[in-house]
């Protein structure tokens, strides 16, 4: 017979009959223990079984309680319980009794009481089993041996003998296994002793975090070794001392002293340092410090070695508030020995936004600038995208309101130029106001707005040859949309007048100059549907035939120079816009109608696109006059044919494609065409070629792929764990028969580890490239070696369709209860 002790266990009282009464929950430290009941209470399974559906009713979290005594129709109201919360506090635990269950029972009172036989203590979220078990009542003190087994909120330990003050949770415990709820990590030691609730040291110990499989010759692919790991779950972090980490049993890396996380949680410290080898600066070692300043801010200060360049010192901070984020990092180099002078770089990322009673303010901040121009090619692992040739900066304050928002804008360019390429630098606005208002609710169905710019330009006019000017426009649009299922037609106006100072420099021919200029367009479409089927496949087929009609007069522009202005790529988005160019320099005359059809096949049950194909053309009725400097004016009556086409008949396969075809010649202007293949997770293939006439002809090859299943062997595992892939992107000039960019690697991903090498070539000039060795090695929740720039970052951005392979544990927050005993 089952024996069970209890702390104080009060008999039921009989329910009063019509009485609206519910559970009560008992409240308050209970009674010191008078007695202890030698025979099990009785109950029937009918009993068992309501008790059991009252508890599971009363939920975790709630019970019910009586709102009032005396009044017949009090209704009844939730009340927040403390039974099963994730986390108690001490002062609740403190509260809680303790209760013994074993075959055989011993002891008085007050005193040492003595379970043997299945012996089982429970208290709070504690449970301890052993074969035999002492607990001192005075002290609150448990003494377990043989088969010991601790659960502790759900970190488990299992030994041989086991000491434990239950109020301090101080002891300890001998020849344990353990096992760490935070992140699953486990291993052995001879000794494990617990200074309080949330710390512990583990003596002659190991950790990982290997989860064991089937096999009985299975070992753990990472372990530690060590003479001492101490365990700080209240900081979600572990250290290990004197101690060796081993991989498939080889020692690799001696551990004087390291921490590692049990948690997601940040904590400051040494991160895993980078090394890299280059074909420009030589082995690099970078060693990274992480300080937590605050939940919302911190910072990583990076010294850096580069055997051929000399030492850097980088950093970042960061910081979050609820109306206001932002970044703030830098670079910098004293004497490199490459370049002989001094590099460094610094940027500012801010982004911010606040309600306020008159509308909406926002301040963004994007500054980026660097000590050369030879900067981009010297550090192109550098992240913020300073390795490009034009560095923004900008600061903008922006306000909204209802139909109204005003926008303050400066922005200055540092263009990094390369004597072999040459770049035209943009102008500076220094600085831009503008203004916008979009009406919602017009009458008679009426869509407008109007938009007024200011805008000074600045830049060195030396390098552009005319003259920096102040520029103000004013923009009028209205239009009356008309939409009926089977189709639309909307007319609209639009009105174009702008300003000019310029300044004295003696580029300009004129002090100012004013337009305007007025446009017209007519944009109608249809739609019809049909119902049918294509191997073997219901669908819905549209034809969508569109007609774009646009006048704009002519208005000589050739003396206004172009400031913000360039004509637009040819292609579907812009064959039916009203205006050639970008900005707002010139206005094209245009007496031109754009016609159009596409046709669709849409899944009759899902709706989704099967395919697509489209065509469009222009008719041009008098010669376009307004063109950029040096240009030509465009006088064919037939613009080139635009063709399209869009496949994805199944989730596996897609193809896009999209040609610029002359009917003069005969022949393909510029075309794009890309296919993709991806018939399950971590598979995909991706091709692309694109053509421009006497321009360039690439060809791109994008894969990610199992390494047994090229071989024709197929994999166990279909998740990605415990499998070679191989990785890649070539990119390939057909005009000059070379590679110009290729990264090319392999990884692999276990349950606790994964390692990636990646070799990157890319171009960074018409005649240099940069060659990089990027290797890396993560032991899931310990640590990463990483030589080079992250690879993982490189495949994600050069690999088309790529996915990052499983990281092993999971992320989902760990709960007591999926560990309960």
């Amino acid at each position: 017979m089952d024996i069970h002790a209890f702390t104080d266990v009060a008999p039921a009282s009989p329910r009063p009959a019509g009485a609206a009464a519910g559970l009560r929950a008992r409240a308050g430290k209970p009674p010191s223990p008078r007695t202890l009941s030698l025979s099990a209470p009785r109950f029937s399974p009918t009993a068992i079984a309501g008790l059991c559906m009252a508890m599971l009713w009363a939920s975790p979290a709630l019970v019910l309680a009586q709102t009032s005594a005396d009044s017949d129709d009090a209704g009844l109201v939730l009340r927040a319980s403390p039974r099963l919360q994730e986390n108690l506090s001490s002062e609740q635990r403190g509260k809680m009794p303790v209760y013994l269950e074993g075959d055989e029972l011993t002891g008085q009172t007050a005193d040492m009481t003595t379970v043997t036989g299945n012996a089982s203590l429970r208290r709070a979220d504690t449970m301890i089993r052993a074969d035999r078990l002492r607990f001192y009542e005075p002290s609150n003190t448990a003494y377990a041996d043989g088969n010991v087994h601790i659960n502790r909120a759900g970190s488990v330990f299992d030994g041989t003998e086991l000491q434990m003050q239950l109020d301090s949770n101080e002891g300890f415990f001998k020849d344990a296994n353990y096992r760490l709820l935070p992140n699953n990590g486990y291993g052995v030691a001879s000794r494990v002793d617990f200074i309080d609730r949330e710390r512990s040291v583990v003596h002659e110990g190991t950790y990982t975090t290997c989860q064991r499989n089937d096999e009985a010759s299975w070992q753990p692919d990472w372990i530690i070794r060590a003479e001492k790991i101490s365990i700080d779950n209240l900081e979600e972090v572990g250290v290990a001392e004197n101690g060796v980490l081993e991989f498939k049993g080889v020692p690799i890396i001696p551990i004087p002293k390291m921490s590692f996380p049990l948690s997601e949680k940040r904590k400051s410290g040494l991160l895993p340092p980078t090394m890299s080898l280059d074909s420009d600066s030589g082995f690099t070692y970078a060693q990274p410090y992480y300080w937590n300043i605050a939940p919302n801010r911190d910072a990583t200060i990076t010294p850096t070695a580069m055997v051929k360049r000399g030492l850097a010192l980088g950093g970042e901070f960061r910081y979050l508030e609820p109306t206001y984020y932002g970044t703030l990092a830098g670079l910098y180099m004293p004497g490199d020995r490459l370049r002989d002078r001094d590099r460094w770089s610094w940027l500012w990322q801010h982004i911010g936004s606040i309600d306020t009673p008159i509308g909406g303010v926002g301040l963004n901040i994007n500054a980026k600038r660097v000590s050369d121009s030879d900067y981009w090619r010297d550090f192109q692992g550098n992240s913020y995208k300073l390795n490009e040739r034009l560095l923004n900066s900008e600061a903008s304050a922006s306000w909204s309101r209802d139909d109204h928002s005003l926008l303050l804008r400066a922005q200055k360019w540092q263009t990094l130029q390369d004597p072999l390429s040459p770049i035209v630098p943009p102008y500076d606005r220094m600085p831009q106001l503008q203004y916008r208002y979009t009406p919602q609710n017009l009458p008679l169905g009426l869509e407008g707005s109007i938009e007024a710019d200011a805008t000074r330009f600045r830049a060195d006019t030396s390098l552009l040859n005319q003259p920096n000017a102040d520029r103000g426009y004013v923009q009028a649009e209205l239009s009356r949309p008309f939409i009926a299922p089977q189709g639309y037609i909307t007319p609209k106006l639009m009105l174009n007048t702008r300003h000019y100072n310029f300044d004295n420099s003696g580029l300009a021919t004129v002090s100012s100059a004013s337009i305007t200029v007025p446009t017209v367009s007519l944009d109608s479409g249809l739609t019809f549907e049909r119902s049918t089927r294509l191997f073997g496949r219901n669908l819905i087929q549209t034809l969508e035939p569109r007609a774009f009609y646009t006048y704009t007069p002519y208005r000589d522009q050739s003396m206004i120079p172009v400031y913000d202005t360039a004509p637009y790529d040819f292609s579907f988005a812009t064959i039916f816009s009203s205006n050639s160019f970008s900005g707002y320099d010139r206005i094209a005359d245009n007496n031109m109608l754009t016609v159009g059809a596409t046709t669709r096949f849409l899944d009759a049950e899902t709706g989704t696109e099967a395919a697509r194909f489209g065509i469009a053309q222009r008719l041009r009725f008098s010669d376009q006059r307004v063109v950029m400097p040096n240009a030509s004016p465009v006088n064919e009556r037939w613009s080139d044919i635009m063709l399209g086409a869009g496949i994805n008949w199944t989730p596996k396969w897609g193809f896009d494609t999209t040609v610029q075809f002359n009917p003069d010649s005969g022949r393909s202007v510029r075309s794009t065409m890309q296919a993709r293949y991806k018939p399950g997770d971590y598979k995909t293939l991706a091709l692309a070629y694109r053509y421009q006439a006497q321009n360039s002809e690439q060809m791109d090859l994008g894969w990610q792929w199992p390494v047994d299943e090229i071989f024709g062997s197929k994999g166990k595992k279909a998740k990605g764990e415990g499998r070679w892939y191989t990785v890649g992107r070539l990119n390939y000039s057909m005009r000059d028969k070379k590679l110009v960019d290729s990264v090319v690697g392999v990884e692999y991903a276990g349950c606790c580890w994964s390692s990636r090498i990646v070799l990157q070539r890319l171009q960074n000039s018409l005649v240099q490239s940069n060659t990089k060795l990027l290797f890396q090695m993560e032991f899931t929740g310990l640590t990463k070696l990483t030589l080079g720039a992250d690879p993982l970052a490189s495949m994600r951005e050069n690999v088309p369709g790529y996915q990052s392979l499983p990281s092993g544990n999971g992320s989902a927050v760990p709960s007591r209860f999926s560990n309960y005993d």
